[in-house]
């Protein structure tokens, strides 16, 4: 009951009416007005954000054996109140309440990525009784139980394949941008979605043993490892309040006047320490929040500033998580590479399958005219045959070839080697039993890649790439952007086990990812980021930062400004021990009393507020372009500002013409971009702004 009632005082209602009282009295005491003691209104002040002060202060003290800057702060209250000096006494609570409540702001964290992670856990399983197919809860499913997943329904455990092939997009548990083939024998993960074949299974795992609920397990027990930023004049405390308290009590003996005494500890009081650390914080996520960055806490700024390694996720991070078509290499001499295309995508043009569907956008982008295979048929997890003019066409793996007793050349498999090395996915076309050809895919990596990580080297960032991907893929994509410490085939408590290590040599880490398998490492390393627009929930919400329009060429500068945050930090709590050592020597003279000791400790804490809220207008990369900017020339009652979105290319929701587009990028979504544009202010943005 106490504890709630202290809350409720602690709340921003509370303290503003507690201020507004100390105002009045202020005001009274300004003009001179004599009010009796006990109708003075910063009794109110003393009430309201007084009594959290000495609860925090006495309960620190005898549960936690813990000397904070409450209990100096709460001896300089009870002190002026005891001389009567009920301004002083009510100005250094509510500083401190104002401290609190605006650190409580920047460090606090969205912790919705757990309930989304667990929406993902299948509900219903499709069980097989005696042959026939029966729906049950998963709770009803046992081990060694046979499972029946159709295409498009989640698999509802961990299992092996009994029968069937087929293609699952497991980047919920690897991050791997392609779809896994499988056939009889190979694993299966929960959560994971069966894209085309239907597949029976054997249950291995269920329950809490699933893949799904350890994973959940791992961002839960990584969450829990999280601990509060202390605030840094608590740190300081213990040797602060007796330091107060030898110098009041020596002034008071020296000179015999306990007004001095006590004039000493309000000016002692650590309120501008108190602030020095929250409104720097404040202005520098503002400052972000103007570049399209969001920052979650205050903590992750700090830590920010210290960092000593960057660990990369690949797919939609370095990369676009994007495939499209790469190589088209036709083996045989009298066919041309848009031959090849052409049969190729024709017979894939009924495919559901992401590569057959890359394919078939290339040709149509480059427009090559299909035509409409014939006896068109797709075997899951290994190619497809079809029938057009160039012949019968076969188009999959090795494998899918060599069961159709089609023979792949040492050629073909030279060029295949080299393709993986290349970090591409490749199919291989053959014609009448005989293998013409390979169409390879590749992810796109970000145009600025290599420059961000030549600009974190500079920095003497060290840079690592944990990736689900292959590892011959991964090292391809690394070394086109400049990583050297490269580490493929993880699965997402292999993350979590590098960043472990990385952590334990003394590193400070930073993880930058998209996916849900990126969750537990995002939670787990020093300081995290997600890409905002590409990203899943859950790796937004694990993460301290989020990208708002997925350029990572906004973390050198967000290293800039969380080092210029630190030095603002450490120069205001310079500034605030200097006032603090002018007045007590001032204090200990007699030339300041607890009133005017009052007032010139609240100015302290004014300059601090001031000199941090210079961050928030900080010039820091003039390549950054601020989002959401609004002008103050405005034509025909209209705001010009820029904004990034996406849209359909022939759903345009406003025009193009005369528009300079600054920056676009391709998505499955439509065409995302951001330019300027105007728009009344009395129309809703949202109309325009879909991101």
């Amino acid at each position: 009951m106490i504890k709630r009632v202290m809350e409720f005082l602690e709340g921003l209602k509370m303290t503003i009416i507690s201020g507004i009282f100390l105002l009045i009295s202020a005001i009274f005491m300004i003009f001179g007005f004599d009010v009796p003691i006990y109708l003075n209104p910063a009794w109110i002040t003393v009430i309201v954000s007084g009594l959290p002060l000495l609860y925090l202060a006495i309960t620190r003290l005898i549960f936690e054996k813990w000397v904070s800057s409450a209990l100096l702060i709460t001896i300089a209250m009870i002190a002026s109140l005891s001389i009567g000096e009920l301004f002083a006494a009510g100005e250094v609570a509510w500083i401190m309440a104002l401290g609190a409540l605006l650190e409580d702001w920047t460090v606090e964290r969205a912790k919705k990525g757990l309930k989304n992670l667990i929406n993902l856990t299948p509900q219903k399983g499709r069980k097989i009784v005696n042959g026939k197919e029966e729906i049950v809860d998963v709770d009803e499913i046992k081990l060694n139980d046979t499972l029946r997943i159709l295409p498009g329904e989640t698999i509802p455990v961990d299992g092996v394949i009994i029968d069937g092939n087929t293609s699952v997009d497991q980047s919920v548990m690897t991050g791997e941008s392609l779809p896994i083939d499988k056939k009889e024998k190979d694993k299966v993960f929960c959560g994971t979605m069966n894209l085309y074949g239907s597949i029976d299974i054997k249950a291995t795992s269920i329950g809490e043993d699933s893949s799904l609920q350890k994973l959940i397990n791992l961002v839960k027990e990584a969450d829990n490892k999280q601990a509060p930023t202390q605030r840094i004049a608590d740190k300081w405390a213990t040797w602060l309040v007796p330091v107060a308290l030898l110098i009041a009590i020596g002034a008071w003996i020296i000179t015999g006047d306990v007004v001095r005494a006590i004039t000493v500890l309000v000016v002692f009081c650590p309120c501008a320490l108190i602030l020095a650390t929250p409104t720097a914080i404040m202005a520098a996520i503002g400052q972000a929040t103007k570049h399209g960055v969001i920052i979650k806490s205050g903590e992750a700024l700090e830590v920010l500033g210290g960092l000593s390694t960057l660990i990369f996720d690949k797919t939609g991070t370095l990369t676009y998580g994007k495939l499209e078509v790469s190589d088209i290499i036709p083996t045989e001499s009298n066919l041309s590479r848009k031959d090849l295309l052409k049969l190729t995508a024709s017979s894939e043009l009924k495919s559901e399958h992401p590569l057959a569907k890359s394919i078939v956008s290339y040709a149509k982008d480059n427009d090559i005219e299909l035509e409409d295979a014939k006896d068109f048929k797709m075997y899951p997890g290994k190619g497809i045959s079809a029938s057009s003019s160039y012949g019968k066409i076969l188009a999959g793996n090795a494998e899918f070839l060599s069961e159709n007793n089609i023979k792949v050349t040492s050629e073909i498999n030279t060029l295949l080697e080299m393709l993986r090395n290349e970090g591409k996915a490749s199919i291989i076309i053959a014609r009448d039993s005989q293998a013409i050809g390979i169409i390879a895919l590749s992810d796109v990596i970000r145009e600025d890649a290599s420059r961000i990580i030549n600009k974190l080297h500079d920095m003497d960032i060290n840079t690592v790439l944990l990736t689900g991907d292959h590892k011959k893929t991964a090292e391809y994509f690394a070394g086109k952007v400049g990583i050297k410490e490269v580490h493929g085939n993880l699965l997402p408590e292999d993350k979590l086990n590098w960043i472990e290590k990385l952590k334990g040599e003394n590193n400070k880490v930073c993880m930058i990812g998209d996916g849900v398998n990126d969750a537990p490492a995002l939670k787990r390393a020093d300081v995290s980021i997600a890409m905002g627009g590409i990203g899943s929930d859950i790796a937004i919400d694990s993460a301290d930062i989020t990208l708002l329009g997925d350029d990572i060429g906004k973390i050198p500068y967000l290293k800039k400004l969380s080092n210029t945050t630190l030095f603002t930090i450490k120069f205001n709590i310079g500034l605030s021990l200097v006032i603090n050592a002018i007045a007590i020597v001032c204090s200990v003279l007699g030339l300041l009393n607890p009133v005017t000791g009052a007032l010139v400790h609240n100015a302290g804490s004014c300059l601090v507020v001031i000199n941090a809220a210079l961050l928030y207008d900080r010039k820091f990369d003039k390549d950054l372009k601020e989002i959401n900017k609004t002008p103050e020339k405005t034509v025909n009652n209209e705001l010009e500002h820029i904004h990034m979105h996406y849209h359909d290319d022939s759903e345009h929701s406003h025009s193009h013409d005369n528009v300079e587009i600054l920056n676009e990028i391709k998505t499955e979504k439509g065409i995302k971009h951001s330019h300027i544009h105007k728009h009344s202010y009395s129309r809703a943005c949202e109309k325009y702004h879909n991101i």
